[in-house]
C-alpha cells in the first residue's frame, strides 16, 4: 500500500469509528468528544506504527515520543479535528493524516465523516469553478479580527465553520475562495488539510508568505494559516502585511 493510499484509508477507517462511537448512545455530549478522540487515537497511533515502523509520529492526543525530531519522514495526524463539532452531531469535523519529508507536507488524506468524504493528496481534483462573492472561512465561535479585517477590505462574504480540516476542504471542494487563521493551531491541525490543498493546485502558506514547515521542535505550535485560490494569495498578504502590529 502505497503512502498516499495508506493515509487516506486510515483516515476513512478512523472516520469510520468515530461515527460507530457517537452512534452508540452511551457518552453524553461532554464525555463524547474525549471518548472519540482517545478510540481513534488509539486505532491511528497502533496502526501507523503497524504499517510504518520506522517512521516518526507525531498525534494531538498523543505526543509519542522525540525521536520524531531525528526522522526524516515523520506521520502528522489528528484524530478528531473539531471535537466540539463532532460532539454536536454537526458535519464539520475532520479527520486528518499526513506524512511529511523533510519538513514538508508531502502526503494528506483529510475525512469528512459526516458528509462521507475522503479528500486526498494522491487523487486530486480539478478545481471547482466559483462565481459570485468571494466567500473567506472563518471559526463559527472564535473568529480572528484579522480574518475580519481583511475580509471587510476584500468584500467578501464570511462563511463560520468549524474544524480546521472542515474550511480547509471547503476551499479544495469550491465552496469558498479563502481560508484565513491567525488565532493560533498546532502542527496537526493544518498538516493534511495543507498537503490536500497544495495537491489541488491551491496556495498554502504562513500569514506571512512563508512556506509551512513541520516537525520542527519540541513545541509543536503553528499560529497561522493561509489556504486560498492562487489568484487570492497576493491580495490575502499584502493586507495582512498592511494591517497595524498586534
Amino acid at each position: 500500500m502505497s503512502d498516499g493510499e495508506l493515509a487516506a484509508h486510515l483516515a476513512d477507517c478512523a472516520g469510520r469509528i468515530l461515527l460507530e462511537v457517537r452512534a452508540s448512545g452511551l457518552f453524553s455530549a461532554k464525555a463524547l468528544g474525549k471518548a472519540g478522540d482517545q478510540t481513534a487515537n488509539q486505532f491511528l497511533v497502533h496502526a501507523l506504527r503497524e504499517a510504518r515502523p520506522d517512521d516518526g509520529l507525531l498525534s494531538e492526543e498523543s505526543q509519542c515520543d522525540g525521536t520524531r525530531l531525528a526522522k526524516s519522514r515523520v506521520w502528522i495526524v489528528d484524530p478528531v479535528d473539531g471535537t466540539r463539532e463532532y460532539g454536536e452531531a454537526r458535519t464539520d469535523w475532520a479527520v486528518h493524516v499526513a506524512l511529511t519529508i523533510d519538513g514538508k507536507p508531502v502526503v494528506g488524506a483529510v475525512a469528512l465523516p459526516g458528509l462521507g468524504l475522503v479528500l486526498r493528496s494522491d487523487q486530486p481534483q480539478p478545481l471547482a469553478r466559483r462565481d459570485g462573492p468571494l466567500r473567506m472561512l472563518v471559526s463559527r465561535t472564535r473568529p480572528a479580527k484579522e480574518a475580519l479585517a481583511v475580509a471587510e477590505r476584500l468584500g467578501a462574504e464570511l462563511v463560520p465553520m468549524g474544524s480546521a480540516g472542515a474550511k480547509a476542504m471547503a476551499v479544495v471542494r469550491g465552496e469558498a475562495d479563502i481560508y484565513l487563521h491567525t488565532g493560533g493551531q498546532y502542527e496537526w491541525d493544518s498538516c493534511a488539510p495543507a498537503a490536500v490543498a497544495l495537491a489541488h493546485g491551491l496556495h498554502a502558506s504562513r500569514v506571512d508568505g512563508s512556506p509551512l514547515v513541520y516537525n520542527q521542535q519540541e513545541d509543536t505550535y503553528m499560529p497561522d494559516l493561509l489556504i486560498c485560490r492562487r489568484e487570492h494569495a497576493g491580495p490575502v498578504l499584502d493586507l495582512m502585511a498592511a494591517l497595524p502590529a498586534a
